[in-house]
């Protein structure tokens, strides 16, 4: 199982209320709301191994570089639509000190992290997911961008969407994505990537095509069978599967369809380092460590809970 750990920390510190807190009045919303999130993971899915992936450069440069509104307006006092890489991300200034909170927990329970540097959360996913060939794989995230990753062999992929909370968490293989968005299924990941370049994603800056929404961008991507291959035709007056109109949206659009594959596309081969083994441990790794924690913000009972999923 991989976890989106900030998808999830975002969406406790929302879905928590801030008037949950340590002892000293410190919010500790977010760090509950994860450690719930994933003890009640561990007992309906039982993963055997389970690593907590995080965004060590949530707006890469050479996404940034091919893309300069590539999340723009989530940069801390940003409200020109391009910004250099390197600034923080607006982050509520009760959620940025739970984070080393959360990280300080998840090392004492014994769950792996991971990062790999100059990429997302998202590329440190795709590598994992992409190289396992043992067991099948759950990534649990509300970022869409990562039904690209769903596959069935040469190990199943799935992603637990948790767009509208666990409650209610889709899980997404291919034969879903493609019934969802209809693209084929024998390419849904890939075929979803491709609609979304076309279609645009304001939540990330993309632009997308103008006048190409999600059925037209659907259609399109069916039609053929890659990225390539779509992106030849718009150049081939010849080739029957563009009709005149959507050439010339495609044709318009050519500078963005030139360097948008990277910036969409989730990284498959990115420089992962994992902090320790990824078998869930059977008991906390620092029982000690753990109960200091804790005590000193107020988490006796989400770490009670999250202690005894693990024996489960």
């Amino acid at each position: 199982m991989l976890l989106d750990a900030a998808s999830l920390y975002f969406r406790a510190y929302y879905g928590v209320p801030e008037s949950v807190t340590a002892p000293d009045g410190t919010p500790v919303n977010a760090v509950r709301g994860f450690c719930d999130m994933v003890s009640r993971l561990l007992i309906e899915r039982r993963p055997t191994r389970l690593v907590a992936c995080l965004d060590l450069d949530w707006r890469p440069a050479f996404r940034v570089e091919a893309l300069p509104s590539y999340k723009a307006h989530r940069v801390v006092g940003n409200d020109t639509g391009v910004a250099p890489v390197g600034v923080p991300e607006e982050v509520p200034d009760t959620l940025a000190p739970q984070v080393p909170v959360l990280l300080e927990v998840l090392a004492a329970v014994g769950i792996a992290t991971a990062g790999a540097p100059g990429h997302e959360a998202d590329d440190v996913i795709g590598t994992l997911a992409a190289a396992e060939r043992t067991d099948p794989v759950l990534i649990v995230s509300g970022d869409r961008d990562l039904m690209q990753c769903v596959r069935d062999g040469p190990t199943p992929v799935r992603l637990i969407y948790v767009g509208r909370g666990l409650a209610k968490a889709e899980t997404l293989g291919p034969a879903e994505v493609a019934e969802k968005y209809g693209v084929p299924v024998d390419r849904a990941g890939e075929a979803y990537a491709e609609l979304a370049m076309l279609r645009g994603d304001p939540a990330d800056g993309l632009p997308g095509v103008p006048g190409i929404g999600a059925k037209t961008a659907a259609t399109l991507v069916g039609r053929f069978g890659s990225w390539a291959e779509l992106r030849a035709a718009v150049t081939d007056r010849s080739d029957p599967r563009l009709a005149a109109p959507v050439r010339a949206k495609l044709v318009a659009a050519a500078p963005y369809l030139t360097v948008v594959e990277p910036v969409v596309r989730v990284v498959l081969d990115a420089p992962v380092h994992l902090d320790r083994d990824d078998a869930v441990p059977a008991a906390p790794a620092d029982p000690e460590r753990l109960d200091a924690l804790a005590q000193r913000w107020g988490l006796g009972s989400p770490v009670h809970r999250l202690s005894a999923a693990l024996a489960r």
